[in-house]
């Protein structure tokens, strides 16, 4: 912790913001997920910040979706996400519906859904118009970090 970062507390937690994010976390308020797809700690920021994922040159996108989703993971998301540790798959495309796993650091993240729903997709979706929708089949909860575990559920 730096002496410039932000500490904001709630009861017993301390929330660490670093001085450089302080700006882009205004008005956005910590509260527990009613989720039961993501349970555990939520941030909702109406800054809705997007994961950095640079431009690549994501190849020749011609040919069946599943082949062109796999050009744009391989060229584009997968490098960027690869700096911390993580990794996405795609497992299979069925007329249209694109099925991603995560892996890696991201398995189990608790900014996997972001970086998901607000980089991947944002991504595949402008590079792939035909992408119906996109969901992610992760088992999170046995991920290397993951942010909620089965055993934690009954501790209190």
């Amino acid at each position: 912790m730096e002496p410039s970062d932000h500490v904001e507390r709630h009861g017993d937690l301390a929330v660490v913001i670093p001085a450089s994010d302080t700006e882009n976390m205004t008005g956005a308020q910590l509260a527990m997920s009613s989720n039961p797809m993501t349970p555990g700690l939520a941030i909702d920021n109406p800054n809705n910040p997007s994961p950095d994922i640079p431009d690549f040159d994501a190849g020749d996108l011609t040919g069946p979706i599943a082949e062109r989703v796999q050009t744009v993971l391989d060229h584009q998301v997968n490098p960027s996400i690869a700096a911390h540790g993580g990794q996405a798959s795609l497992v299979g495309e069925e007329n249209g519906v694109v099925y991603l796993q995560m892996g890696g650091g991201c398995q189990g993240c608790g900014m996997a859904a972001m970086t998901l729903r607000q980089g991947i997709e944002r991504i595949l979706r402008e590079a792939i118009p035909e992408i119906v929708e996109i969901v992610d089949i992760t088992d999170h909860q046995s991920g290397e970090n993951p942010y909620y575990a089965a055993s934690q559920a009954h501790a209190h």
